[in-house]
């Protein structure tokens, strides 16, 4: 019977452990302090601080308060509604969010607290143009804050 198999390459699955490896890449995250998760955290932003409009996002922001131990990070939230789908859309709107504020964060000046209310017309969006809005928004808040 003959082999189909002549020119093979051997290649090992096993990933390198983490202290070996020097040429990996830095692990770029979105920190527990970084993020919005209390319920009065959200209430009190929504209530007590500004907004800002896109055509795709609704930007609500606020000076943290000096007794929020965050030190001084700027943390953000989201708020997906029912009304923009599903579980799994979702879900999709908020690690594209997520993902988007994570490569956006450089921009964003220390000590404000964020949440970001996405729109309809978010489903249909590009990351490319996801990434633009939020960017786009981060700058806006830090001028409106430096105005203040």
């Amino acid at each position: 019977m003959p082999s189909f198999v002549e020119d093979c390459e051997v290649v090992i699955a096993d990933s390198p452990s983490g202290s070996g490896n020097q040429h990996a890449k830095p692990r770029l995250s979105y920190p527990r302090a970084g993020r919005l998760l209390k319920h009065s955290d959200f209430e009190r932003v929504y209530k007590q601080g500004r907004r800002h409009f896109s055509s795709h996002l609704t930007v609500f922001y606020l000076p943290q308060a000096a007794d929020v131990t965050s030190g001084n990070v700027s943390r953000v939230g989201f708020t997906v509604g029912r009304v923009l789908g599903g579980a799994v859309q979702r879900n999709r709107i908020k690690r594209r969010l997520r993902e988007a504020v994570r490569l956006r964060r450089s921009t964003l000046k220390t000590g404000v607290d964020i949440v970001i209310n996405p729109k309809k017309s978010i489903l249909t969006l590009e990351f490319a143009t996801v990434l633009e809005e939020v960017g786009r928004a981060f700058d806006v808040i830090a001028k409106k804050l430096a105005q203040s």
